[in-house]
Parts: C-alpha cells; structure tokens; sequence
C-alpha cells in the first residue's frame, strides 16, 4: 500500500470517472487502473463498482476512502511541517473565497501579502461556500474566507469583520429620495436577489424575513438569472430592472455613469454578515494564517461606496 494508490482512491471516489482522475493525478487511465487493482486485491476487498458508464464506491469502500484521506492530510501535514520548519512564510498559501467576498478582496489583498510576505507565493480561488469547504477537508486549500456562521470538524474560524448591507436602486427610483431604507420597504419594490446556491441570498432573506413570503404572494422577488453575481445584479439595476441589496465592499457606482445608480444605507438595526477565515487545525504554519488575517484586515474594502 502507497500513498499513491490511496491518492489515486480518493481522487476516483471524487471524480467518478477513470480517465478524470488520472488526469487529476497526472498519470495516464491504465496507471490509475492497475494501482487502483493492486490495492484492492492487497485488501482482498471491492472498493468500486464498475460499469461501463460509471463508477461508484462500494459501502466498505467508502470506509477505505474516508480513512485514506485522512492518511493524506496526515502526510500532507508531515511535508508542511517540514516546510514550515524552515520557513512559514515562504512556500505556498492556497486560498478561496466566496463568490460575493473575492472579487472585492483580492485586489486589495494580494498587494497586502506581497508587501507583508514578499517571499510567499498566494494562490487564490473563487467559488460557493460548499466546495470550498470541501477543498479545505481534501487538503486543495489552506485557508478560506467566508460568511458565518460556518462549522465543520476540526477546522478553526477565525472573525476578520462586520460588513453592512447597502440597497443599489436607478438613480430615479423613488426611495432614492430618502436618505436611509427601512428592511419593510424592500418587501414593497421590485427586488433583483442571487439565484439559490449563494450563501449571500440567504443572508438577504434572512435580514428581511418579510422577502420569504413576498415571493410567493406576488412574485416581486427576481431570482431568475442562474449562476448570477453580484456584477450581473448590478449591471440589471443600472438598466432599470430593479433594485438590489449588496455587502458593503460590492456597492457603488463604479464602471457606470455618474448619476446612474444610488446606494443608500439600512436603518438601524443595519443588516450585516461576518465576515471570516478557516483553516484546519492541524494545518501547520500559523505564521501564514496569522499574517493573512491580519492583511485582510489591513485590506481598504470598507470604504462608503460613492453615491
């Protein structure tokens, strides 16, 4: 038994096809295929059931595959730590972020880190809550940066900041008149949101708990643009669609024409979301989750957007 037969385990039990892991693992399909034999015939075990348009993990092999990702991270962790002996600040940091906090926070990050750790290479990803959660258990990522709340086994979080909701609206819309929005009034006006899947919607929702039962009664609360961002909200506001409700960091009237859109803030009791890193416990270079926390907060993302 390997640690490249267990690698090539649980990149099959991953991607569920033969020729998506070997390219995963750099190797060619009948490489993958014959470690991927040889370990089952050690174990005297069927850890997949292959047919000829798929291949799913056995219920024992699921087991197996549970245990070798943990042998991974663990070998994984001995090569960090290693590493980190030398050096914490000089190898690698691999981190994610949420759709709706990366665009906004790794233009002004990067900089932070380059000026902070010149030494450390930053490798950054975009993506939904939950596959970044996964890419951290697997080990693809260090650390990621997302909304709580956020729980997982043996992974640690860390609070960055508080970042208030802002409503975008047309320049001529009515409620541009006033200086502050009341949560009610969103419930009375056309509403651009995020399609389901963005953590960022639910929070939406669940700031404005009237907005669940205004969908169904009269159908005011737009979700249909699919794999939307928070620039396609934006870009639909600009053309008179609607109004929308953004964090903070994402507000304001950039790329447009003056006079084109307005942000006004909540009454109080603002809306808010936290925002936050985590990384697993075990990872072993403290030194480079300390500086990243604290160049995130160093980063200028917080400024009142211009109205």
């Amino acid at each position: 038994m390997t640690l490249t037969e267990l690698r090539y385990i649980v990149t099959l039990a991953r991607e569920q096809h033969f020729g998506r892991a070997a390219e995963r693992c750099f190797v060619s399909q009948p490489t993958l295929s014959v470690g991927v034999k040889k370990l089952e015939a050690e174990l005297g075990i069927s850890i997949f059931e292959r047919t000829k348009s798929s291949v799913q993990v056995t219920p024992l092999g699921e087991q197996v595959v549970k245990q070798a990702q943990k042998v991974l991270e663990e070998a994984a962790a001995v090569r960090e730590i290693a590493s980190a002996g030398k050096d914490q600040l000089s190898t690698t940091l691999r981190v994610g972020a949420i759709y709706t906090i990366g665009p906004y926070l790794f233009p002004h990050l990067i900089p932070q880190i380059r000026r902070l750790a010149p030494a450390m290479p930053l490798y950054i990803e975009e993506n939904f809550t939950a596959v970044l959660r996964q890419k951290l258990r697997n080990g693809e990522l260090d650390a990621i940066i997302i909304a709580l709340p956020f729980t997982e086994p043996d992974v640690l979080t860390k609070a960055l900041y508080d970042e208030p909701f802002t409503v975008l609206m047309p320049c001529q819309h009515p409620l541009s008149q006033q200086e502050s929005i009341r949560r009610s009034q969103l419930c009375e006006n056309e509403l651009l949101l995020l399609g389901e899947g963005h953590c960022f919607r639910d929070q939406v929702l669940e700031a404005c708990p009237g907005l669940s039962s205004m969908t169904a009664r009269d159908n005011k609360l737009r979700t249909d643009v699919e794999g939307g961002s928070l620039e396609t909200l934006r870009h639909m506001v600009a053309s008179g669609m609607g109004m929308t409700v953004l964090p903070m960091s994402a507000a304001g009237d950039r790329s447009y024409t003056p006079g084109m859109l307005e942000t006004r803030p909540f009454e109080a009791p603002v809306p808010f979301r936290t925002v936050a890193i985590a990384w697993r416990a075990s990872f072993p270079r403290p030194k480079a989750i300390d500086l990243l926390a604290d160049a995130i907060r160093h980063c200028s993302i917080m400024e009142k957007p211009a109205a």
